[in-house]
């Protein structure tokens, strides 16, 4: 899943998909945001596929994909939406490196505003260039 989110946010979020993408890297009031399209449009492909694979045994093997897909976004919404966006408001301190790592990737990712520039389109992996640099 971590290769397709991957390919799904380099190539078509930042590529034909920016339309619904760019307002995620631009400051904006309000929680939605067109963004979020990706989650209805990703939850009904996970959820088709859920049911095709259960009605139809030839293709079980969909029901997992399906599966995959829903525990994905669930693990993406808590982590991107929730902890590293604070789109719900909790109190969270990131104290594994491996948190700190991503996050900090993922910051670097929104310092550019524009479809065309960004790096760090992972979600679940960040290179060691991605640690944070030590305070002194």
């Amino acid at each position: 899943m971590e290769f397709m989110a991957w390919f799904a946010h380099k190539y078509i979020m930042h590529g034909f998909g920016w339309n619904w993408h760019k307002d995620h890297h631009q400051h904006h009031k309000g929680f939605f945001e067109k963004n979020d399209y990706y989650a209805v449009v990703f939850s009904i492909v996970a959820a088709s596929s859920i049911i095709y694979g259960n009605i139809n045994p030839e293709f079980w093997y969909l029901t997992w994909i399906g599966a995959g897909v829903t525990c994905y976004g669930v693990a993406y919404f808590i982590f991107h939406d929730i902890i590293v966006h604070r789109r719900v408001k909790i109190k969270f301190v990131a104290k594994s490196k491996y948190l700190r790592r991503i996050m900090n990737a993922h910051y670097i990712h929104h310092r550019v505003h524009t479809k065309d520039g960004a790096e760090a389109f992972g979600f679940l992996y960040a290179p060691e260039k991605y640690e944070p640099k030590k305070r002194e």
